[in-house]
């Protein structure tokens, strides 16, 4: 094969996967703010809501560290190593030990939170302490709802395995059956509950187990079903758990500054957990559809490339990632900081859900959307640095980006609380801050090793969507100033006038890309 066309062809795979990876989640995140307009029916922004958020928040976070975050990426790096290097049965071999030692962990740490869960609870939900019932459901719910990290760790484990083998589309539809199974609980089994949170709780335990059986066959047809064998001494064990407890820190930053967030908006007046939860949900639409499907598509093809020992193609990958980002990213924020009230008051302004409680999150959307460019640029830039096995610099840029985050949480929030008594918009807005110091320190330590082309090669392409940017805030500011009284209108009216706006919006963002040149080769990672 021609050592040139190699690295398109292989480009040009990336392209459809990112797109099919794409597809996939976004029908799940679309599924997902279907869930999300139930619970506003259902529970709104109360206070029992508030204590089904937390119980929801941690098992979820701890995932991310465990099933997309840290693990995936140290164990993507090392599964592609022994696949490219070694014969099949030692393939099966790193993953049966490997099972076999993140089940025996995760089943030790579930146990101890169950047991304890009021303990956990102390610290997670502590301001939720001068509040008995709140404090006590919320440590209820947690035992329910966090042996779901087991099940969905175990779950991300079989993903990655796949992922490895170009199998994307199987990961990516998974998380579908999460929403299915709590739009299932909140509609057909809340009614039998006298605090329909629980039956949301037991949804979410039931997710886990169907998620986990839905992979397994995929990985027999790969015959890499693991079959446990327990050995922490197995040098690949050893290899991918140094690798991964460095990066659980490196690579969640984000989701730890996410947790100390509520963890500190338990604190604040009733409501204030669920008005982040229901602007981060928004923000996570784009962030998951678009940034976590190109670094899950860029980890495994960035290994290969780091282990056939392209430097010219790494880099490629890496830059063709932060267009991509920029592309998707840049008039994602925008429009989410222009229409973040009409789009919360379509979705969520029902049942439960107030004017004020939409008003309170779409403060909090416009910060969050600050900082959905460096968010989205913090997951695929950390690639370059795990495809390399590099874990210390992501976890040194996370140590700054962490302290300068809650230094500003300190700050923003008793800023914004005794200002304006929206302290919730402090925290959103110092978690973006931080997102933007540790994207721009990442982008500076790829650059310093010349693993990244510099982003001067990307001016003329940042030029022609800041065009397309111009055309479509315009339009919008024009919609949202003539349609002004969202409150006022049916589900269908508000849906139409969101959709023409959207619509119009998108429509002279590509316009303005067209008349600037801009084609679809342009992003089919050809040659930086």
């Amino acid at each position: 094969m021609n050592s040139d066309n190699a690295p398109k062809k292989a480009k040009r795979g990336m392209l459809r996967a990112t797109s099919a990876v794409g597809t996939a989640t976004m029908s799940s995140r679309i599924l997902g703010l279907f869930r999300d307009v139930v619970f506003a029916r259902l529970i709104g922004a109360s206070d029992t809501a508030d204590a089904f958020f937390v119980a929801f928040k941690l098992p979820n976070f701890f995932r991310r560290l465990f099933a997309e975050g840290a693990f995936n990426t140290a164990f993507v790096p090392v599964l592609s190593d022994y696949r490219n290097h070694r014969e099949h049965s030692e393939v099966q071999n790193l993953v049966n030990r490997t099972f076999a030692a993140l089940t025996g962990v995760l089943l030790i740490m579930t146990l101890l939170v169950v047991v304890f869960s009021p303990a956990v609870m102390a610290v997670y939900g502590m301001g939720f302490l001068d509040e008995p019932e709140k404090f006590q459901l919320a440590s209820e719910m947690l035992r329910i709802t966090f042996p779901y990290l087991l099940l969905i760790s175990l779950t991300g484990f079989a993903g990655s395995i796949l992922n490895s083998y170009d199998r994307f589309s199987v990961p990516a539809i998974t998380p579908i059956f999460l929403n299915i199974s709590l739009i299932s609980a909140a509609l057909f089994a809340a009614p039998y509950f006298e605090q329909p949170e629980f039956a949301l709780a037991w949804g979410v335990l039931v997710a886990g187990v169907i998620q986990l059986l839905f992979q397994l066959p995929f990985l027999a047809r790969i015959h890499l079903l693991p079959r446990p064998v327990l050995s922490f001494k197995d040098p690949g064990v050893s290899r991918i758990f140094k690798l991964m407890i460095p990066a659980m820190f490196g690579v969640s930053v984000g989701q730890i500054n996410l947790l100390l967030d509520t963890i500190l908006a338990t604190f604040l007046p009733g409501g204030s957990v669920a008005w982040l939860y229901y602007s981060d949900r928004l923000m996570e639409l784009p962030l998951g559809v678009f940034g976590v499907a190109i670094a899950t598509v860029a980890l495994p093809n960035l290994s290969r490339q780091r282990f056939g020992e392209d430097p010219k193609a790494f880099g490629q990958m890496l830059i063709w990632s932060v267009r991509m980002v920029i592309l998707i990213g840049l008039p994602a924020a925008v429009a989410l900081i222009l229409l973040a009230e009409p789009i919360l008051t379509t979705l969520f302004q029902y049942g439960e859900m107030g004017a004020r409680d939409v008003a309170m999150a779409s403060f909090s959307l416009q910060a969050y959307a600050l900082g959905l460019l460096a968010f989205m640029l913090v997951k695929v830039l950390a690639t370059g640095y795990f495809a390399r096995e590099d874990t210390k610099t992501p976890v040194r840029v996370g140590i700054y980006a962490m302290v300068a985050n809650m230094g500003l949480n300190l700050i923003l929030v008793l800023l914004f609380h005794s200002l304006w008594q929206i302290g919730h918009v402090g925290l959103a807005l110092a978690t973006s801050a931080s997102a933007c110091l540790n994207a721009g320190l990442l982008y500076r330590g790829l650059r310093r090793t010349e693993q990244i082309p510099s982003i001067r090669v990307l001016r003329p392409f940042i030029l022609q969507v800041a065009l397309g940017l111009a055309l479509m805030s315009l339009v919008l500011i024009a919609g949202t100033s003539y349609w002004n009284t969202w409150s006022d209108w049916s589900v269908w009216q508000r849906i139409w006038r969101l959709a023409a706006l959207c619509s119009a919006g998108g429509g002279l963002y590509l316009i303005g890309l067209l008349v600037t040149g801009a084609r679809l080769r342009d992003f089919q990672m050809r040659s930086a």
